[in-house]
């Protein structure tokens, strides 16, 4: 599917009204991501020997900021360059961290409908079905190239 400039504008607009409210979107994010799949928990250190998600956490936050702007930035990169291009050594300690985890597809399945979620929360009315197709359409491309480098990382060490 070809990202339209529709799209783009959407994520990038988006994006601009809920990074303002960061604390709150963060905190939002991990309570959806938890409650679709409470399981994944210890996958997060910022989360692993707590019996709540800690309303300031600056990792959690930190956290957030990157799922978000790596999304973003993957949108506008599949306008521009059709694909979603992140430097050698990001990516590579991407693909390293989510394989040593044992992250799976349904894991990045949980990640997504978190977001979409988010966007939801942080949209409120102006959230409609095309921008969260938007955010999903470019959430996938950015995992799609985090799983590439994961097979990558796992057959250099076989």
């Amino acid at each position: 599917m070809d990202f339209s400039e529709k799209q783009e504008a959407l994520v990038k607009e988006s994006w601009e009204v809920m990074k303002k409210d960061i604390p709150t979107l963060s905190l939002y994010l991990y309570t959806m991501i938890l409650e679709i799949a409470p399981e994944v928990k210890g996958l997060f250190s910022f989360l692993k020997d707590t019996n709540e998600i800690p309303k300031n956490n600056a990792k959690l936050r930190a956290h957030a900021v990157i799922v978000f702007k790596m999304v973003c930035e993957a949108a506008i990169q599949l306008r521009g360059k059709g694909e979603v291009v992140i430097s050698g050594s990001t990516l590579k300690l991407l693909g390293s961290v989510h394989l040593k985890k044992g992250i799976t597809d349904p894991q990045f399945e949980v990640v997504k409908e978190a977001l979409i979620r988010t966007v939801e929360k942080g949209m409120g009315e102006r959230c409609n079905e095309e921008m969260k197709d938007a955010w999903s359409e470019a959430y996938n491309h950015l995992a799609a190239a985090i799983k590439t480098e994961m097979k990558k990382e796992e057959a250099a060490a076989a």
